[in-house]
């Protein structure tokens, strides 16, 4: 939609200016009309004025209550402020100066009216001028409040088509359909096949939902209109349902259209259970939105497009045909997706030729389309850091370990004794890692502090996973306790610290969903125990429900404690039996600071890493041990060409 007029200027300069010209208007007719005739001539002190008298100077006067006025003998006129004085008549007729009266001057009625109006219209000029600008934002005429904030999306605002969409193929071709059935609708119709009237999207955060929505805003060739869910509900009543008859008036009066709700979950939220006023702004606004999508009243060539992460929190009559009917779910992207995204996002960006955008795609596995592109956009400001003119290979390596665990805190001051400590933890994780089978293969171990963790240990699947497998889980549990069994057993029981803490909550939660909720315990059987903790805050359900007896629950809880003692023992055995290949582990740890996979491989074996070393340099031992790695020369960077990194 072209806007073809002449900018108008600053509407609120125009307004301030046009309200300073009437307040000017009004003080200068006050000025004209509220002046008390004062008398003319030369002021003269009362004193002087009966000396005049006296001397015969003054040949006429007029009296008013508080001011005499007159012309003296030499034909000049004087003026003087009056007291009480009895005896000036008599000093006047004794003189025989001509007197007169003049009587008390009562002022103009539309002067004094206009005074006292003058404050109350000041402040009803200001609150109109302050509800004008209230209705400009919200809409036009008395019930602005009730207007839709639905924007059209025009050419101008970032064309987005369906070629910037990538690794999502199944819900792109879904839309696709919906953008050919409004370009050439008898292509379907005359088979009796129906426009859709609404597409709902489903997927995690960052996935492309919206940017699918602006793709097809792109390609309809159509008016588009979006709005957020939070945009329809305000603190006044009744505002919501107004915003949402109004916005499907627009829609009407612009169809065929295509209307896109983003975050549709904060207005169209499952209806409570009676919690509070059951009929209250939300659940009105909600009633509206389904009237309007699926009414008595049909609203054709107006196709509903909306975005959620929380399909699971939303009404059910706002998700059956005839309201949305396609659920397009946005997953998480593939190796290829991901391949194809960075290949979107890297289009503008001069990368060296030792880049692989494959061989990053399959080390981001779990990343969205939103972390490829924050990835690609952290790897070019890295280059850009360094003053460089092409984004090496290095780059994306350094910025997917910032994207995953923030950046590294180098400002943190950490003691010797602090580093020995964590590198034995994370040695501990790494060794168990590394033997225990049916774990993730170790990609890189580090004992510098990135987010809240003093060191990361980080494990990468060597392919996308979508189910973990019951070994997988109790090799998880068994990694989770890696890092405290190797802390006991070179400190021992009593110089056990807090570093654990996040891997003992990780290791509970996983072996309580194993019993509860997996049916991996035979002893509890294939049933579900866990109760739906989102009911209550849903407001699904007035209180919580208790789905077990206190048998059952003491039986989890040994269950739980089953599985989480298991790992421990796994790890326990591994780190006893692979003791001298910790204490190398974590002289390397102390030595360089972070290591790849293979590279802690190769430091539990004894051998060089393979970095640019001095290799006859003799080793540095700790704890006794007898061996150790070499001491490598390190570059000026702290460690080499390597990146930390963790999970």
């Amino acid at each position: 939609m072209q806007d073809d007029k002449e900018p108008q200027g600053n509407p609120w300069m125009k307004s301030v200016m046009i309200w300073s010209g009437i307040l000017l208007a009004m003080l200068l007719v006050a000025s004209m009309f509220g002046g008390v005739s004062q008398g003319t001539g030369s002021p003269m002190a009362y004193s002087e004025f009966r000396e005049k008298v006296q001397e015969g100077a003054v040949k006429e006067v007029v009296l008013s209550d508080d001011r005499v006025s007159g012309k003296l003998t030499n034909g000049e006129n004087f003026s003087a402020n009056i007291v009480r004085d009895p005896e000036l008549l008599k000093l006047l007729n004794d003189n025989g100066v001509k007197y007169d009266g003049k009587p008390t001057d009562q002022g103009n009625i539309w002067v004094y009216l206009l005074i006292q109006a003058l404050p109350f219209m000041l402040i009803l000029g200001i609150a109109f001028f302050v509800f004008r600008q209230v209705q400009k934002n919200n809409g036009s005429g008395a019930m602005g409040f009730g207007k839709s904030r639905a924007k059209m999306l025009t050419e101008k605002q970032g064309r987005v088509t369906f070629d910037d969409v990538a690794g999502i193929d199944e819900a792109r071709e879904e839309l696709q359909e919906i953008v050919e059935f409004l370009k050439d609708p008898s292509k379907f119709s005359k088979l009796g096949g129906q426009i859709p009237k609404g597409a709902l999207l489903v997927g995690s955060p960052g996935t492309g939902k919206t940017l699918l929505a602006r793709a097809i805003a792109g390609e309809a060739g159509v008016p588009f209109f979006t709005i957020s869910g939070s945009d329809f509900v305000e603190m006044f009543v009744g505002v919501g349902a107004s915003r949402v008859r109004d916005m499907f008036e627009q829609a009407k009066r612009n169809a065929p259209c295509i209307v896109f709700i983003d975050e549709i979950d904060a207005v169209g939220r499952h209806r409570g259970a009676g919690l509070g006023n059951g009929n209250d702004e939300r659940e009105q606004t909600l009633n509206q939105l389904l009237v309007e999508m699926d009414g008595f009243e049909a609203n054709e060539g107006i196709i509903i497009v909306a975005a959620t992460n929380r399909p699971d929190v939303l009404d059910p009559a706002l998700l059956r045909p005839g309201r949305f009917d396609r659920q397009v779910v946005v997953p998480r992207p593939d190796i290829e997706g991901r391949q194809k995204i960075l290949e979107v996002h890297t289009r503008k960006k001069p990368l060296a030729p030792d880049v692989d955008l494959r061989r990053i795609a399959r080390g981001t596995p779990g990343f969205s389309g939103a972390d490829l592109a924050n990835l690609a956009n952290e790897a070019a400001l890295l280059a850009a850091r360094k003053g460089k003119r092409l984004i090496a290979s290095s780059e994306f390596e350094e910025a997917k370990d910032k994207v995953l665990m923030g950046a590294e805190r180098r400002s943190m001051v950490m003691t010797e004794d602090e580093k020995k400590a964590t590198a034995y933890h994370e040695a501990g994780h790494a060794l168990v890692s590394i033997h225990v089978e049916h774990n993730d293969p170790l990609h890189k171990v580090t004992i510098i502090p990135r987010g809240r963790a003093l060191g990361v240990t980080w494990n990468l699947p060597e392919r996308d996973r979508y189910s973990m497998s019951m070994k997988q889980m109790k090799a998880r549990l068994a990694l989770c306790f890696g890092g405290r069994i190797a802390e006991q057993l070179i400190y021992g029981k009593d110089e056990l610290n807090t570093g654990a803490s996040n891997d003992i909550q990780q290791a509970t939660d996983m072996a309580r969903s194993m019993v509860m909720e997996y049916g991996m315990s035979d002893k509890l059987g294939w049933l579900r125990y866990r109760d739906n903790q989102d009911e209550v805050f849903l407001g699904h359900s007035v209180s919580r429900a208790q789905n077990m007896s206190e048998e059952t629950a003491k039986l989890i809880d040994a269950e739980v404690r089953r599985l989480v003692e298991d790992g421990e023992k796994t790890a326990r055995k591994v780190l006893t039996d692979h003791l001298d290949e910790l204490h190398l582990l974590a002289g390397a740890l102390l030595e360089y600071e972070t290591l790849s996979g293979e590279e802690a491989r190769r430091a539990i074996k004894g051998e060089d890493i393979g970095r640019d070393s001095d290799a006859n340099k003799p080793g540095a031992p700790i704890q006794g041990h007898a061996g150790g790695l070499p001491q490598i020369k390190r570059k000026p960077r702290p460690f080499g060409d390597t990146h930390p990194q963790g999970a």
